[in-house]
């Protein structure tokens, strides 16, 4: 049907129009969709019919589609990238006249990249040209799942379509998921094209869009330097641990590769003792001043390095002899994804603006997994720069000469290991990624590195134009304790307004049995006031043992304008200690709107829930998991009613899993009475062994008591299902009240999976 038939349409009566959609493949569905919402038609029962019959999977409960057009042309593009779906096996999804790719393009907002970087060398052949260029204005998100190890020539793809949609396009989130065994080359390639750095890989062509936007404009020598700062950076701790390791990496390889042409590359250590013996100052030396060359942008001549050959020679030399006796004697190949050294080597630099073919020359990193004692002395030696010492370190040339685009505001890594190559070049690169927004670091293994997240956060903090606002850090252990670490964090990032931070086991510090060989840096953990802060939301998930309640104090009285607060499993040595916490809340946190508590033993802290009960600004409640009715429930059940009743503020309470009963239902019925000044209209009673007789007289009080619709009842994971027409009863009732959310749940088969793992 051609674009005669399309018109056609326009004139075609809605009775008819609606008859005809139906019968339309997904193409002229598609483009047909403006015509129909103009006659007052909907395609979206369409949409919804061809995701079942074609996708044969159901969205999540939690997920909302708001328009199945969209959601379905998302879908169909990443089954035909990855060769998941025939579209000659259904009519509907076959026309000769259409490209599937290019069709659908336009309305894909993430895109999932999986196993071997399956797509991304299809997306950049030249017959997709136009299909990338769409992606690159429509595409917002970039996921990557289940990586697996990579050839050169799919990450050389993955280079240039990372180029196009984020340098060149509109991609502003990166997520990784599930990568186990992370490969350094792939891992790093996705960090440094997402903040923003670029290189060519060897061999490929130039980039079309770079041309077009360097041409009219003089050339800039500080384009890549955003990252190091000026043109001889002050190294920070972490730059200089990585240059060193590196630096006794390059020398393990030179001893491999006897006939490679010694790296221009050289130490600042040994260019001041050769520059010492001949004669020359070192100073002047070292930082010479612009020549003709380097103000007008041009490149350097090739001989213009010719003099530090014999300088790195003599580095090499000297260098040696500081090295271990065993690394000397028994070299042994080092663990690093890059082409072979013997061609690597055997080609000789031709300046120092020469463009490196190697990833891991143009971003310092450095070796993380020791598999060998000598590996292991290296990093030992390496790691003693970060006492502020000052060893020999290599310069950068070739970071320096990398180009600096666009980068993304999120960036986010779900079960990623790091290793400490991994880690380092993380930290570099956050220190000045000043488009971050959002950071997210989940279950990464960070260890001892989290000091140098830290510092390289402090160090974000202190660049112009830093934008990081929300940070969400969750690990299995740390190796300082959650509160320390939770004041250190919002002490380098005191303008963060969303902190998120979990630890699921005591790190050693919080067992005494444990000896404290080495403890942090002292500028980390310092016991100097916390300077008041921005934070807006705070969650906290604490490993089981008692918490001292005096540094949460202090992370809340620094926190003035904090609105949201949630603890997971917080334990306190008494209940005086919980008093302390809230009394805190109600001096310093003014503005704190939702509090909320989820696995804690509060069934002694009675008084301090009634405290919380009669907050007069407080919005929203959450006692989750609590075990608030373990002990004097008939007294206490008619003491927190009375609060409720005379709270006027308080509009959600969530009240899960505290074991409410049908006598803790009908008692909260009173809530919603005549007398009452609640303005309540968020209930969540789900979990709480109520049964359908007691659910029905809970209607009928409602009822009774003529009370308006209050909005949200959750009843999820109650024992309903004992008598199903009492139960359908009571939802029918409540439903003209209250805005009723529920399941199917199987108490019984529940209760005899809880048995069976006892």
């Amino acid at each position: 049907m051609g674009r005669g038939g399309e018109e056609g349409w326009k004139t075609l009566p809605g009775p008819i129009l609606q008859s005809i959609l139906p019968l339309l493949n997904i193409y002229y569905l598609e483009r047909i969709e403006e015509t129909a919402l103009k006659k007052g038609l909907s395609t979206q029962a369409i949409w919804r019919r061809l995701w079942d019959e074609l996708m044969k999977t159901r969205p999540s409960s939690l997920e909302s589609v708001t328009c199945w057009r969209a959601k379905f042309m998302e879908a169909f593009f990443s089954h035909v990238l990855r060769g998941t779906i025939d579209v000659s096996s259904d009519k509907r999804l076959c026309d000769q006249r259409f490209s599937p790719l290019l069709h659908s393009s336009r309305h894909v907002r993430q895109l999932t990249i999986c196993n071997m970087l399956q797509g991304a060398t299809e997306l950049v052949a030249e017959p997709n040209r136009r299909v990338l260029e769409t992606l690159a204005s429509s595409l917002h998100t970039l996921k990557f799942r289940h990586l697996l190890f990579s050839d050169v020539a799919a990450q050389q793809s993955l280079r240039q379509l990372l180029h196009q949609l984020i340098h060149h396009g509109a991609v502003s989130q990166v997520s990784l998921y599930s990568w186990p065994v992370p490969e350094s080359a792939l891992f790093i390639l996705i960090l440094t094209m997402s903040a923003g750095f670029w290189q060519p890989g060897p061999g490929s062509l130039p980039c079309r869009l770079c041309g077009e936007a360097s041409r009219g404009r003089a050339p800039s020598r500080d384009e890549g330097s955003l990252l190091l700062g000026s043109r001889r950076p002050r190294r920070d701790a972490a730059e200089r641990c990585a240059a060193a390791l590196m630096a006794t990496r390059r020398k393990s390889e030179v001893k491999q590769m006897p006939r490679a042409v010694p790296t221009t590359r050289v130490t600042r250590r040994s260019t001041q003792e050769s520059l010492a013996i001949g004669g020359t100052d070192s100073k002047r030396e070292l930082y010479p001043p612009a020549t003709s060359y380097e103000a007008s942008g041009t490149k350097q001549p090739s001989s213009a390095p010719a003099a530090t050959s014999s300088a790195s020679s003599s580095s090499s030399s000297t260098s040696s002899k500081r090295a271990p006796a065993s690394s000397a004697s028994q070299p042994k190949p080092l663990k690093r994804f890059k082409r072979a050294a013997g061609k690597k080597g055997a080609r000789t630099r031709q300046g120092s603006g020469a463009e490196s073919e190697d990833l891991y020359d143009f971003v310092f990193i450095v070796a993380g997994e020791k598999e060998d004692g000598e590996e292991m002395e290296i990093g030992e030696v390496a790691c003693g720069a970060l006492d502020g010492s000052d060893p020999s370190c290599l310069g950068l040339p070739a970071l320096e000469a990398s180009q600096r685009f666009r980068s993304i505001s999120t960036l986010e890594l779900f079960t990623v290991p790091l290793s400490t190559e991994a880690a380092v070049t993380l930290c570099h690169l956050l220190s000045s990624w000043v488009s971050l927004e959002s950071l997210t670091l989940s279950y990464n293994g960070l260890g001892s590195n989290i000091f140098r997240l830290l510092d390289s956060l402090r160090a974000l903090s202190g660049q112009a134009g830093c934008r990081l606002r929300a940070l969400h850090l969750s690990d299995l252990f740390s190796p300082l304790p959650i509160l320390e670490l939770t004041r250190a964090i919002v002490r380098a990032l005191p303008l963060l307004r969303v902190l998120s931070i979990r630890v699921d086991h005591p790190s050693q510090r919080d067992n005494p049995a444990v000896p404290e060989n080495a403890g942090p840096p002292s500028h980390i953990i310092g016991d100097e006031e916390i300077p008041e802060n921005c934070l807006e939301q705070l969650e906290m998930g604490f490993p089981r043992g008692a918490q001292p309640a005096p540094l949460l104090c202090s992370v809340l009285k620094a926190s003035g304008s904090l609105q949201q607060l949630s603890l997971d499993s917080a334990t306190f040595a008494s209940p005086q200690d919980f008093g302390l916490v809230l009394q805190t809340l109600k001096e310093y946190n003014l503005s704190l709107k939702r509090l909320s508590f989820h696995d804690m033993n509060l069934a002694d802290c009675q008084s301090e829930v009634l405290f919380l009960l009669q907050n007069l600004t407080l919005q929203e409640i959450t006692f989750s998991f609590c075990r608030l009715f373990e002990k004097r429930p008939a007294q206490f059940l008619p003491e927190m009613v009375a609060a409720m009743k005379g709270n006027s503020t308080l509009k959600g309470l969530r009240l899960p899993g505290n074991r409410l009963g049908n006598a803790g239902l009908l008692a909260l019925a009173d809530v919603f009475s005549e007398d009452s000044s609640s303005s309540l209209c968020q209930l969540d009673i789900s979990s709480n062994c109520i049964k359908p007789d007691g659910l029905l007289e809970f209607a009928k009080r409602l009822e009774r008591w003529g009370r308006g619709a209050f909005g949200h009842l959750r009843l999820f994971q109650n024992w309903l299902d004992q008598d199903a027409v009492t139960a359908r009863e009571a939802i029918r009732r409540l439903r003209a009240t209250c805005h009723v959310v529920s399941d199917s749940w199987d108490s019984s088969q529940a209760f005899a999976d809880y048995v069976s793992t006892m």
